[in-house]
């Protein structure tokens, strides 16, 4: 077998595993060749990405790091029309050609767009063949078996800029190092796509390429003075049985010679005790698979947990550029990436943090939060100079700096997507109990985001209550002028509503009495959410949804903020049970693969284990290429949705890792619930230090539909309020800091 011959040929496995070891079931095992840059193994640190893919003729690796981007400014977000008072006056005159022109067309550019960084390919000789490849979750290492001819092992260091491939085989194999084809064409006309077309639009110069006997490198410059690097040398083993090479990439944001830079990197690499390399890496792995873990009676549940959460280790940390749409793994097909790999604020950034909460892995969520927190003084001038008003708003679309880059301007532009950003500070001290980041960060965050919804708010409507004067629900509607609606929407309603209600949450916590009455104050000034006779949320006032729609803007509500849960008593249960039999009414024609995941997690919230289990086994088993890779359109062609394209995003997997989180631990409303929302059929289940809000890890096992076992480690002092399944079962226990309480045993 090929995962047992080829650990044993790789006499430098590093350290052993401990802990908790990824089921071999979990590992990523092809017999067919992966012929296409989406379906590839994937590698990743956070700030370096590889995909491994190909047959051998030629087996490639392609290249990715987080911070090469091209930066170039959209001009029209820099001229005179560009204020949200003319914005206002545009839509009321109809005056539609000059806002597409203005607002929408410029995101149809080439730049500013995320960037790869090129590929290596090794081309072994025609015939050569494929027996298989494996990625094994636990080690972070990708193992290729081409027959007689090679055997491969490809992984980046998970803590360092550099990746390693080890090949074993007596055939002269010669990497080569591919750059992106960056050059040659003009900048085209801007039209609507999903990708905006090739790498050549970008028009940058033809890379400097050098190499020596045993070595390639090139340097790409790109935009306004940007450039980066690509380093690549290998060393024979010894008694000539292959060789062992090294790989970074580096940019100018490092340093003026990003070559000298990958280079030194990789000679490092070289002169370092393989064994030494090894451990570092693999221990950081070990303690990131013990951080937590799940079992559950569902095999393709539980595969698609353990691949969703490894892609989160390996592209989400705090020493790098958090999560665009495609993290560490731009598209390699020599064109733009989808969406231009950027980042969208109107649900993707925010469903790819979801997991880090639950999942017990808070400091890959604080690479997020650094990156909103450092990039507040760019938000804030385009909220002085967009909306000239006083506080803080954050455009939908963004680059690396966060900076506006366009698209459809009622959600890029809209009022509110700051305060969905603001609610990850929120959750990060809900579930820290880190009163400092409270007071340096998480409240500050919030009140820049209040004040500015206090200002955008001042209007007021026929019953005079606050409202906004322009409107939506993304993407209902899309771009159409009938996107703004003429009454504020229950998405940015239940965002407004939640930003006040935290804000005094937060003020009070830190005493500060008068912001509380405050934002009190401006929260009894805003209307109630908008329900229907049947007590379902609407999209807005007489507008419910009449149609399948991919993004649940108008549940928001339910889920994240929790402004509605069915433990607030029948009024509320009556609410999210008629949301989601509407969902289930109007179907899921036109709902994309993370739709699927969002719904899972409301239907948890909702306590339906049944039904939240077959949203997620829909995802894992058609809305996910062989890799894992969200792909938002269904695969399979079973009918779940009339979208079957292929572009590949992150956000979709993530949420469907919180999802099955939420399904086994809830914690939202200060009481620890155990088992929430569980079929009746899954009767053996086991979690290890899921994370709920007070800082509280906890663990679970379930055997024969009885919890056997349960544990409670806090990291702060506290009173603990658990519920465990059935309405009598509820404890409560004061615990100190660092202490564990078996609760079952």
């Amino acid at each position: 077998m090929f995962i047992s011959s080829l650990f044993s040929v790789f006499c430098i496995l590093g350290a052993a595993d401990a802990g908790h070891t990824v089921a071999e079931s979990h590992q990523l095992h092809y017999t067919e060749p992966a012929l296409t840059w989406d379906e590839a193994l994937p590698l990743g640190n956070g700030i370096l990405g590889a995909l491994v893919w190909g047959d051998g003729t030629p087996l490639n690796i392609s290249l990715d790091r987080t911070d090469l981007w091209d930066l170039r400014p959209v001009p029209e977000y820099h001229s005179e029309d560009y204020t949200y008072t003319k914005m206002r006056a545009w839509e009321k005159a109809g005056k539609i050609k000059e806002l597409l022109e203005l607002y929408d067309n410029p995101y149809h550019r080439p730049a500013p767009t995320k960037i790869p960084a090129g590929r290596i390919e090794l081309h072994f000789s025609e015939g050569t063949p494929f027996i298989d490849s494996m990625l094994n979750l636990q080690k972070a290492q990708c193992f290729t078996d081409l027959g007689g001819a090679a055997l491969l092992r490809i992984w980046v260091h998970a803590e360092q800029p550099i990746g390693e491939i080890y090949y074993f085989g007596r055939n002269a194999v010669t990497p080569s190092l591919i750059a992106p084809a960056f050059g040659g064409m003009e900048e085209g006309p801007a039209k609507p796509a999903i990708s905006m077309g090739d790498l050549a639009q970008l028009g940058y110069p033809d890379p400097v390429e050098t190499q020596g006997e045993n070595w390639r490198a090139y340097t790409q410059e790109g935009w306004g003075g940007f450039s980066f690097a690509v380093y690549l040398e290998w060393k024979p083993l010894k008694d000539n049985t292959g060789w062992r090479a090294f790989w970074s990439v580096a940019s100018s944001k490092e340093g003026d010679d990003p070559l000298a830079i990958a280079k030194q990197r990789v000679q490092k690499a070289h002169n370092e005790s393989i064994d030494t390399l090894q451990a570092s890496h693999l221990d950081w792995w070990s303690n990131y698979w013990d951080q937590s873990w799940v079992k559950v009676p569902h095999e393709s549940i539980e595969h698609q947990w353990y691949m969703d959460t490894y892609k989160f280790g390996a592209a989400g940390r705090r020493d790098a550029p958090p999560i665009t749409l495609q993290g560490p793994w731009t598209a390699d097909d020599g064109k733009l990436p989808p969406w231009k790999g950027d980042y969208h604020h109107d649900l993707n950034t925010e469903l790819s943090y979801w997991p880090c909460y639950s999942g017990n892995r808070l400091d890959a969520g604080l690479g997020f939060l650094d990156w909103l927190w450092d990039t507040r003084p760019a938000c804030e001038d385009w909220t002085q100079r967009f909306f000239e008003m006083p506080g803080m708003n954050v455009p939908m679309t963004a680059d690396l700096n966060n900076n506006q880059i366009g698209g459809w301007r009622q959600y890029t532009h809209s009022s509110t997507t700051a305060c969905w950003l603001a609610h990850h500070f929120y959750l990060h001290w809900k579930y820290s109990a880190d009163d400092e980041f409270l007071k340096k960060r998480g409240y500050p965050y919030l009140k820049a985001c209040a004040t500015f919804i206090e200002a955008v708010t001042n209007e007021r409507d026929d019953a005079g209550l606050r409202t906004l004067p322009l409107s939506s629900s993304p993407e209902i509607n899309d771009n159409r002028p009938s996107a703004w609606f003429p009454t504020i929407t229950n998405y940015d309603l239940a965002l407004i509503r939640w930003l006040m209600s935290a804000s005094a949450e937060m003020a009070e916590t830190l005493g500060k009495e008068e912001d509380v009455k405050h934002w009190r104050m401006i929260l009894d000034e805003l209307p109630v959410l908008a329900v229907d006779k049947k007590g379902a949320l609407l999209v807005a006032k007489d507008f419910p949804l009449k149609a399948s729609h991919r993004h649940f803007s108008h549940l928001m509500a339910i889920h994240p903020l929790g402004l509605v849960d069915v433990s607030y008593g029948e009024t509320e249960t009556r609410i999210i049970n008629a949301s989601l039999k509407q969902l289930d009414k109007l179907g899921s024609d036109y709902w994309t693969g993370y739709s699927f995941s969002w719904l899972a997690n409301m239907q948890a919230r909702a306590k339906d284990g049944e039904a939240a289990a077959k949203s997620l086994e829909i995802f894992a088993e058609n809305f996910v290429l062989r890799n894992s890779f969200h792909c938002n359109g269904e695969q399979q062609g079973k009918g779940f949705s009339k979208f079957t394209y292929r572009p590949f995003t992150l956000e979709g997997n993530f949420a469907y890792a919180a999802g099955l989180q939420e399904m086994l631990l809830q914690s939202h409303t200060g009481v620890i619930e155990v088992f929430p929302a569980i079929p009746d059929t899954w009767q053996d289940i086991e979690f290890h230090q899921l994370r709920a809000q007070g800082a509280y890890l906890v663990s679970a096992t379930m055997k024969e539909g009885a919890i056997t076992r349960l544990t409670v480690t806090a990291e702060k002092d506290g009173h603990c309020l658990l519920q465990l399944p059935g309405p009598e079962n509820r404890i409560g226990f004061d615990i100190k800091a660092s202490e564990q309480r078996i609760v079952v045993e």
